[in-house]
């Protein structure tokens, strides 16, 4: 595919984006810019992970003002700080909203800073994408999740381990907060449906801010010793990886014996890591930078080009973040609008181009289908891909595997509108959004 034409599918020029920058009218319409919110934390136990999520939508904002923009309008993007904390971000997320009048926010990456930027979304009638994988057991008619949900990344993850890795024990080792407990619930739930026995299923918890590993690297690797082979499966996020992987060199527990599977680690994670004694560790995501097609070394190039540094790496919730922000731009072309109604009645169905080769198409739950990959650590801070789904996964807002949400379903679409769904009594539970 030549160079030009990978450039147009990555901004989504439109032949009628370029047409409105005509006329009279148009160049009224074009002097009135069309403002988004970047709600990302750039200080705090989370920027670590997020600057580039900023960085990254910056790029693809400045990419898609260099070929027309949008309606024949430039994009400002208005950068918002919360420094990883969920309250400040719903008050950030009501400024960006009543104030600063923006008509799409890209942001968060903890549930938690979802959950409480929900509340102001949904109240305000505002738009969120949100491009970081999490626990489901939500389907909001504001929010549009790019990121993956567990039957698309945590489930594909344990199947892998149990079947090409023979695994008989599990801990599930997690940051304390939404996310990983959630997600650890439906876990242990799969697990004990696949007939994996309480006592080899063990769950520790730590806080977003632990730096000392020490105590449970040990307990690990006594769980580890006691005849079945044993696997960890780490939802630890933020800063707090660092230390948890230094630790794990230090006791010197290497694939072979217990393997790793991290749900929240990846590429741009590594970076500053000696990586050379975690090689073989394993992480599950829906998109590596290694991922080797046309389009993606087109998507790295622009990043690093963007980011002045051709060593920068790309991640997942960056492919995350640049799906979410190309399903807006062509919701808004075909509605020929930016408010949220006329967006949101164009948003299901919506189809892009992920970086993997494949297509992202946004379901009635408002979230999106996706591949599954795992990956092996290598010793130059990449992942080898060593597993791939056989085709995109459709996401599940509502687990099947928790007896509570089992008969819940979402959809968004008259007549049902609905994002939590009774199947069996054929109703609508729940809040306002949901």
């Amino acid at each position: 595919m030549q160079p030009m034409r990978i450039l147009r599918r990555i901004v989504l020029v439109s032949g009628v984006s370029i047409a409105l920058s005509g006329g009279a009218a148009q160049a009224q319409q074009a002097a009135e810019v069309i403002k988004i919110g970047i709600l990302h934390s750039l200080n705090g136990e989370m920027s670590l992970s997020e600057t580039s999520l900023k960085d990254s939508l910056k790029m693809l904002v400045q990419l898609q003002n260099k070929n027309g923009g949008l309606l024949g309008r430039e994009i400002v993007a208005i950068q918002r700080d919360p420094a990883s904390d969920p309250e400040v971000a719903a008050q950030l997320a009501r400024e960006l909203i009543e104030e600063e009048g923006v008509v799409a926010i890209f942001g968060c990456w903890t549930s938690s800073c979802r959950k409480s930027v929900r509340s102001v979304v949904e109240e305000l009638n505002g738009l969120l994408f949100y491009p970081v994988q999490y626990e489901g057991q939500e389907s909001s008619r504001n929010i549009i999740y790019t990121g993956a949900t567990p039957n698309q990344q945590a489930l594909p993850a344990v199947d892998f381990l149990m079947g090409a890795r023979r695994i008989e024990r599990w801990v599930l080792l997690g940051s304390d907060y939404v996310y990983p407990r959630v997600t650890n619930g439906i876990l242990s739930a799969y697990l004990r449906g696949k007939g994996v026995a309480a006592e080899d299923i063990l769950v520790r918890y730590a806080s977003l801010e632990e730096r000392d590993w020490h105590d449970a690297v040990a307990e690990i690797v006594a769980f580890g010793s006691q005849g079945k082979r044993a696997a960890v499966v780490s939802t630890i996020n933020g800063e707090s990886n660092i230390y948890f992987y230094q630790e794990v060199a230090r006791a010197q527990i290497s694939a072979r014996d217990i393997p790793i599977m991290a749900f929240s680690v990846g590429e741009e994670e590594l970076v500053g890591l000696d990586t050379a004694p975690l090689a073989g560790h394993l992480a599950a995501w829906n998109y590596f930078m290694s991922v080797d097609n046309a389009f993606n070394r087109t998507y790295i190039k622009l990043w690093q080009n963007f980011a002045q540094n051709p060593r920068r790496v790309t991640k997942d919730p960056m492919e995350a973040q640049f799906i979410g922000f190309r399903l807006w731009v062509k919701a808004v072309e075909q509605a020929q609008s930016t408010k949220i109604e006329a967006v949101l009645k164009e948003m299901v169905g919506l189809s892009v181009d992920n970086l993997s080769g494949g297509i992202a198409t946004v379901l009635p739950n408002h979230h999106i289908t996706k591949p599954a990959f795992v990956g092996e650590i290598q010793g130059d801070g990449q992942f080898k891909v060593v597993w791939e789904s056989p085709e995109t996964i459709a996401a599940d807002a509502w687990s099947d595997y928790l007896p509570s949400t089992a008969k819940l379903t979402a959809d968004w679409r008259p007549p049902v509108s609905c994002g939590r769904y009774n199947t069996v009594t054929e109703s609508c539970e729940g809040f306002v959004g949901e």
